[in-house]
């Protein structure tokens, strides 16, 4: 059997999308394969684009981590679904709206940027520690402000991190985060399931940037806030009450590397 694939990356997160409308792939072993950068197509992760027609979305994105097993919310892999599901001609009008694991965003495209919507988070689920914080924004995070970003070793730290108490069970993704001038951040992060660095994580830039804002590094008083990744800028726009924050968009460059098939 030939499966058609498609790659993408945004801010060097890369992904394999696979347009799963017409029958679903369920193949973690597969998926794990594929993933692999000497032995298949090399990615972050897996990304395929399902039918929701019972919830009344443009589509289901389902991720699935280059370990093969699904995951929660990628950001960076949402944007890159947004704009593979607008080269499939999904969407019927300019904004997109999708259904994942987390429950329902929406995106758009403009001026060669692709902007997401992610969830809303309850104030009283961050939790600020003495030396980190702690906060799910659609996947979990475990925030670490430094100063000597560029020396961190931050496979080491933070594989140790991601395995110790009290994330044995489900792990967690570890971003290190340098706060810059003019209210800008600097992010490196180790996310679980890749088991290593990425050049970026989008879930993992918004975690950081509400963290900074909760623990008064910065402001948020500014339409966006820039955050430099390995692999680039993004951008993320918030607002807040007492209670939560809500309208988060991160929003940043996608692009396409490549599309081909490959004997399954």
């Amino acid at each position: 059997m030939k499966l058609n694939f498609y790659k993408y990356q945004g801010t060097g997160n890369d992904f394999i999308l696979l347009d799963s409308r017409q029958k679903k792939i369920e193949n973690p072993f597969l998926f794990k394969k594929l993933c692999d950068r000497h032995f298949g197509v090399g990615a972050d992760g897996i990304i395929l684009i399902q039918n929701d027609d019972e919830y009344k979305s443009d589509f289901y994105m389902k991720y699935c981590n280059s370990d093969g097993k699904e995951s929660t919310m990628c950001g960076n892999g949402g944007r890159c679904a947004i704009y593979f599901a607008n080269q499939l001609g999904i969407p019927k009008k300019n904004k997109i709206h999708f259904r994942a694991i987390d429950g329902y965003h929406d995106g758009f495209i403009r001026d060669n940027l692709v902007s997401i919507n992610l969830i809303n988070i309850d104030k009283n689920t961050i939790e600020i520690h003495n030396k980190y914080v702690f906060l799910n924004t659609g996947s979990p995070h475990h925030i670490l402000f430094v100063e000597n970003i560029k020396e961190k070793n931050v496979f080491q730290e933070g594989k140790k991190i991601r395995f110790q108490s009290p994330y044995l069970e489900k792990g967690v993704n570890v971003n290190f985060v340098k706060i810059l001038k003019n209210n800008m951040l600097q992010v490196r992060t180790y996310e679980r399931g890749v088991e290593n660095e990425t050049l970026s994580c989008g879930t993992g830039v918004v975690a950081s940037v509400i963290a900074a804002c909760e623990t008064n590094k910065i402001k948020n008083d500014v339409e966006k806030i820039l955050v430099q990744t390995l692999g680039g800028k993004l951008w993320v726009s918030l607002k807040k009450t007492k209670n939560e924050y809500f309208d988060i968009h991160l929003t940043g460059n996608v692009k396409f590397i490549f599309k081909g098939s490959i004997l399954i």
